[in-house]
């Protein structure tokens, strides 16, 4: 299924955020999701389904100043 992940065309085998996070490298990494703007999280995600076109944001926290 094709969906746009932090502004670049993915291709992922999966439905659920939660897998496809797994599946795009982001493991167990602690991070922040939108789908299509809308914050969804991390307790959400086993939960969310994923549609063709959504477009998925993932934030990682960064240390510095």
């Amino acid at each position: 299924m094709k969906i746009t992940v932090n502004g670049e065309p993915r291709e992922i085998s999966t439905t659920s955020l939660e897998d496809a996070l797994r599946e795009l490298g982001y493991g167990e990494a602690k991070v922040a999701t939108a789908v299509n703007e809308a914050f969804v999280a991390a307790p959400a995600r086993s939960g969310m389904t994923l549609e063709p076109g959504d477009r998925l944001e993932v934030v990682t926290p960064r240390q510095g100043g």
